[in-house]
């Protein structure tokens, strides 16, 4: 059984003479609770400062005790709490300071479809009406059913529209005005939906997986391959473009 962490941040094992492991190692420690871990997971999670492994002089990464067990309290984290990353790492950091941080947000649903004494009064996922996202994205009526009639803009079936709906529409308005329509982002509509239909076929399988906790983490899997398939489309359009973003 891995313990809980008691790590921080500052949380490697350099000077702490116990032993290290390579990354490999840690994906074998973990693949029985975790079977979905990858070791690209593991770097995207060193990546985002949950995890600080210690590097060897030719740049190999090692892992400590503490560091497994943190790597391992993330991903349940993940799993059970369905948790941002930055959200995660503020609440282990605190509680590697000392002070008394509670689990942030509720469990997430039982698998058996069981609920605990508070759960019918999570909150639902959030929707604006019309009014609301036309007020937000400073657009006209016109506008907005031009937007979807290209498909930028989705309703919902009950006509309202979820909160992403706001942050693709404000971006629309803001290029507008530099004379990019609606017809002109039918490009970045198409390559958004190419880059989602590769996510799925990563994800498939791990919602078919006969594991349930497998299962259940597909969301978690998804949101952080779109955090990634993001980050790289906006690598490679400032290298096409020859801009550095800060």
């Amino acid at each position: 059984m891995l313990r809980t962490p008691t790590g921080g941040a500052g949380h490697g094992t350099a000077h702490t003479g116990e032993p290290l492991v390579s990354i490999g190692a840690v994906l074998a420690q973990l693949r029985d609770e975790f079977p979905e871990v990858t070791i690209s997971k593991i770097r995207f999670l060193e990546a985002e400062g949950l995890i600080e492994p210690r590097r060897t002089p030719s740049g190999y990464r090692k892992f400590g005790p503490q560091d497994v067990d943190r790597l391992a309290q993330v991903l349940r984290m993940q799993r059970d709490h369905y948790l941002p990353l930055k959200v995660i790492k503020e609440h282990l950091d605190a509680v590697g300071r000392g002070e008394r941080a509670p689990m942030p947000g509720p469990p997430r649903e039982p698998l058996d479809g069981s609920w605990t004494a508070d759960a019918a009064e999570l909150p639902t996922a959030a929707r604006i009406g019309r009014a609301e996202l036309l007020a937000a994205a400073g657009a006209e009526g016109s506008e907005l059913a031009e937007w979807e009639s290209y498909g930028l803009v989705t309703p919902m079936p009950d006509g309202g529209y979820d909160v992403e709906s706001v942050t693709v529409a404000k971006l629309i308005k803001d290029l507008s005005g530099f004379g990019l329509e609606p017809r002109h982002l039918r490009t970045m509509k198409a390559a958004a939906e190419r880059e989602a239909g590769l996510v799925e076929q990563v994800v498939a399988p791990l919602r078919r997986h006969r594991n349930p906790q497998t299962r259940a983490h597909a969301e978690a899997t998804t949101k952080e391959l779109a955090e990634l398939s993001v980050r790289l489309h906006a690598a490679l359009v400032s290298t096409a473009l020859g801009v550095r973003f800060h």
